[in-house]
């Protein structure tokens, strides 16, 4: 059995695309994927599983939840070995400048298609800092993430791929939460 990390884009504890976690862990388990654990109330999910392709399973997840729940939501699954790279990859969180409360990761669904660096970089906003790679954007957002232009529909809008973002405490917690299961 292999450990992912699997991060859902558009699902809510309350209004629009209502699934609580219980129900989510639950879908999972319908799968046959194994010591699934949900972290905080926005789509994470860590699970074991026997099948080794990621887009697979993505798109299991996806066909479950849009026959349960009727929910058409982007999924992106990642194993453990490319989360960690995701996190040691972070440039900002080497800078001891750097607020970690203020660093977040966009998971990139693929590659981007293009890539405006002048139209991007030009949205940022002082003291904003924002670095590309083809598996996820890093951002420093001192002002805070909801104050920024930097945001996940700028991004995918930009980039041409659909993407998630997620705070650094949470992406560095579900490297942990898939350490603990793989162990």
């Amino acid at each position: 059995m292999q450990t992912y990390i699997s991060i859902l884009r558009g699902i809510n504890v309350s209004g629009q695309n209502l699934l609580k976690m219980a129900d989510l862990k639950k879908l999972y388990e319908q799968l046959s994927f194994r010591q699934v654990s949900t972290y905080i109330q926005s789509g994470n999910v860590v699970f074991a599983a026997s099948e080794q392709n990621t887009e697979t399973l993505a798109e299991q997840i996806h066909s479950q939840i849009k026959s349960t729940y009727g929910y058409d939501v982007p999924i992106l699954v990642r194993t453990i070995e490319h989360w960690h790279n995701i996190v040691a990859n972070n440039p900002f969180a080497k800078d001891a400048s750097k607020d970690p409360a203020f660093l977040h990761v966009t998971f990139l669904a693929t590659a981007p298609e293009s890539n405006h660096p002048d139209t991007i970089f030009s949205k940022a906003m002082e003291g904003e800092e924002i670095h590309i790679t083809p598996e996820a954007v890093y951002l420093y957002c001192p002002h805070g993430y909801g104050r920024t232009k930097l945001n996940n529909t700028f991004l995918e809008a930009r980039l041409g791929v659909s993407a998630t973002t997620r705070n650094w405490k949470t992406t560095q917690k579900l490297l942990e939460i898939a350490q603990n299961i793989q162990q």
